[in-house]
C-alpha cells in the first residue's frame, strides 16, 4: 500500500512520522523551508509523552517525482485545495483513493447523502466545482482530523494532543478501502475508526472550528480563555446553536450538547487555534470552509444565521485588512 500525504504541515507531518515509524510506504509533498529541512535532517516529532523522535522521510515538492499512490491523504487548508487539483494527477491511478483530511464542511458533503439535496455543490468550499469535476467524489474517503499540532520550526512538528482520524465513506458503508487504511493507521499507533455516520462527527468538529477559530483570531485569545469568558462563550454558543439547527435539518445527530462541546474546548488549555496561528504568521486564513459554508448551508436550508453572519463579516474584514483573504 502506497500512501502519499499531500500538504505535510502540522497534521500531515504528525501522521507522516507515525506512519514512517511503523514502516509504512509513505511519502510527503511539501515545499519551502519545511521541505528543505525534512530532506536535509529528517522530520522530527516532539510529543509530551514520547519525547523527541526524528525519522527519515521521502519528501518531495513535485508529486510527479513520487508516482501513482493507492491513497492520497490531503491535509491542506481547505482554501488551498482547489488550486492543487491538477498537481495531484500524477499521484493517481484508476483505484486511487483521496482521503479528505480537511477541516470544515467538505466539498463532497452531498455526494451519496440521500434526500432532496443529493448532489448539491457548495460554492464556498469548491468554487467552479474544481474538486468535484477534477477528482470525482467517487474517489473520496472522508476523514475527521482530531489531533492538535503545530510546526514549531521547519522540519519539526510539536504534537499537542489527540491521535484520532475518523474515517467514513460518503454512503456510510464499511468499505474495503476504508478498513484497509484504518488498519495501517492503527498499526502506526493512531486511532482510526470507520464510522457509518461520519457527517455527525464532521459537525461536532465543525462546531468548534466554526466558532473558536474566528473568535480567537478576532480577540487573540487562546481556547481556555475564550471558552471561559462569559461574553465570548455566549457568542460561540450562539454560532453553535445556529449550526445545530442547520445540521439537524440535514439529518445530523449530535451526541453531545453545545455546552459540553465548549467545555471540551476549554479543557484543551492555552491552545492558539489554527486561524489565529495563520493570522500571526501572515498566512491566508481558512474562513470559507469553516464559516462561510455554514452560512451557505443556512441559506440552502432556509435557516437564519445572525450570529454566524456577524462573526463572518468581522473575520472577513480582519483577514482582508491583513491581506490574508
Amino acid at each position: 500500500m502506497r500512501i502519499c500525504i499531500f500538504g505535510a504541515g502540522a497534521i500531515g507531518g504528525y501522521m507522516g512520522v507515525k506512519l514512517a515509524q511503523a514502516g509504512a510506504d509513505v511519502s510527503l509533498v511539501a515545499r519551502g523551508p519545511h521541505l528543505a529541512a525534512m530532506q536535509e535532517k529528517g522530520l522530527t516529532l516532539i510529543d509530551a509523552e514520547a519525547g523527541r523522535t526524528t525519522v527519515d522521510v521521502r519528501a518531495r515538492e513535485k508529486p510527479e517525482d513520487l508516482g501513482p499512490q493507492d491513497y492520497v491523504i490531503v491535509t491542506l487548508k481547505a482554501h488551498s485545495v482547489p488550486s492543487v487539483v491538477p498537481k495531484l494527477q500524477p499521484l493517481m491511478h484508476p483505484g486511487t483513493t483521496i482521503v479528505s483530511g480537511v477541516n470544515g464542511v467538505p466539498w463532497w458533503y452531498f455526494y451519496k447523502s440521500g434526500g432532496d439535496l443529493e448532489g448539491t455543490r457548495l460554492r464556498s468550499v469548491d468554487p467552479d466545482d474544481v474538486q468535484w469535476n477534477g477528482w470525482g467524489p467517487e474517489r473520496v474517503l472522508g476523514c475527521v482530523v482530531y489531533p492538535a499540532a503545530e510546526v514549531s520550526e521547519p522540519g519539526v512538528i510539536r504534537h499537542i494532543e489527540g491521535n484520532r482520524f475518523s474515517l467514513g465513506e460518503p454512503d456510510g458503508s464499511k468499505s474495503d478501502r476504508a478498513t484497509a487504511l484504518s488498519k495501517v493507521l492503527v498499526s502506526a499507533g493512531l486511532k482510526a475508526p470507520v464510522r457509518p455516520r461520519l457527517r455527525d462527527e464532521i459537525w461536532v468538529k465543525l462546531w468548534g472550528n466554526l466558532s473558536f477559530n474566528p473568535i480567537s483570531a478576532l480577540t487573540h485569545a487562546t481556547l481556555d480563555v475564550l471558552c471561559n469568558d462569559a461574553g465570548t462563550r455566549a457568542v460561540a454558543r450562539g454560532m453553535m446553536l445556529e449550526a445545530q439547527t442547520i445540521a439537524e435539518k440535514l439529518g445530523v445527530k449530535f451526541p453531545v450538547s453545545v455546552d459540553r462541546r465548549i467545555d471540551g474546548g476549554a479543557a484543551v488549555g492555552a491552545h492558539r487555534t489554527s486561524m489565529l496561528q495563520d493570522l500571526d504568521a501572515g498566512r491566508p486564513m481558512e474562513i470559507d470552509a469553516l464559516v462561510t459554508a455554514v452560512q451557505e448551508l443556512g441559506q440552502i436550508t432556509d435557516t437564519p444565521t445572525p450570529t454566524v453572519d456577524t462573526v463572518l463579516a468581522l473575520i472577513r474584514l480582519r483577514a482582508r485588512t491583513a491581506g490574508l483573504y
